[in-house]
């Protein structure tokens, strides 16, 4: 049980680096309303800019703003495939993961890159525990505070308002496919810097990281979102509940990988976990119309 306890600031870490990439998960399903599947590829993409400018010996934080202008970047495929040239958005997003995948490793210059100890960064693999919490902890509360504050102003608003209802957005004036570049490009830059802080949380970057991160995130999203219900329906609230959806779910994976369960199983239990809390609402609506009609009609 002591191991156990041990390993738990590890989940705690993996849960807050991978609660970023939940808030961009969240900004284009809950925000826009857009199944965005261009975050498989984004992650990785995040994480292989920075593992090669590190390399190259960039300045860390030099690296990881332009991952995040690489994920930003994607997202704009993305908006294009979807506005200009008229594609589903879930199809637009998969044809850019697509394309991601080959150009990542294009960046990499093979399947994966290991940063060399002599060259890791201070922010996360020189610190000890506490300290890489303590900043992945400040890291989350700036961003929640940033978006908190960014989509209370004028433009935030209208992007609410096109994942709201598009059409009476149009027809206020607002022009949806300016707020849907600013809503894809914002979140993949945001799951980008994810990729980029795991990389540097683990030392290397793999072509692989990002496979089932859409699920990773609606995960999140749905556990945060059960958690936080009863708290309240601030917007602030809402985005540090993905934060603590995330942690919830590293948590049950450190414990599934404790206990030494078949670890296999775990996106296949993550798929049907996000199922069920997308899938029990409407049931329970379903349900709750078909008894009021016909308790109406006995009455």
């Amino acid at each position: 049980m002591g191991n156990f306890i041990a390993s738990m600031p590890s989940a705690i870490s993996q849960g807050l680096i991978w609660g970023i990439m939940a808030i961009g998960v969240y900004i284009t399903f809950r925000i826009l309303d857009i199944a965005d599947l261009t975050v498989d590829g984004t992650v990785c993409t995040g994480a292989a800019v920075c593992a090669v400018l590190v390399v190259s010996g960039v300045n860390v934080w030099l690296a990881l703003l332009i991952a995040t202008l690489a994920g930003i970047a994607a997202g704009c495929v993305t908006w294009f495939f979807h506005t200009v040239l008229g594609i589903p958005a879930i199809l637009a997003g998969i044809l850019t993961q697509l394309m991601l995948w080959s150009i990542n490793l294009k960046i990499m210059g093979g399947a994966n890159v290991a940063v060399p100890s002599r060259t890791y960064s201070v922010l996360l693999t020189q610190m000890n525990v506490p300290m890489a919490l303590l900043f992945l902890g400040v890291t989350a509360v700036v961003i929640i505070a940033v978006l908190y504050l960014f989509f209370g102003t004028e433009i935030g608003c209208t992007i609410r308002a096109t994942g709201s209802n598009g059409a009476m957005s149009r027809a206020q004036g607002i022009n949806t496919k300016l707020t849907k570049l600013i809503g894809l490009a914002l979140s993949n830059g945001i799951v980008a810097l994810a990729g980029a802080i795991l990389c540097q949380y683990q030392g290397f970057s793999d072509i692989n990281m990002g496979r089932g991160a859409i699920v990773t995130g609606l995960a999140s999203v749905i556990i945060g979102e059960a958690v936080i219900r009863r708290i309240g329906k601030n917007f602030a609230v809402k985005l540090a509940g993905v934060f603590v959806g995330s942690v919830i779910y590293w948590i049950v994976y450190q414990t599934v990988v404790f206990f030494k369960l078949d670890t296999d199983l775990l996106k296949m239990l993550s798929a049907l976990l996000v199922a069920i809390f997308l899938g029990v609402p409407y049931i329970k609506k379903q349900m709750s119309g078909r008894f009021g009609k016909g308790g109406a009609s006995n009455g």
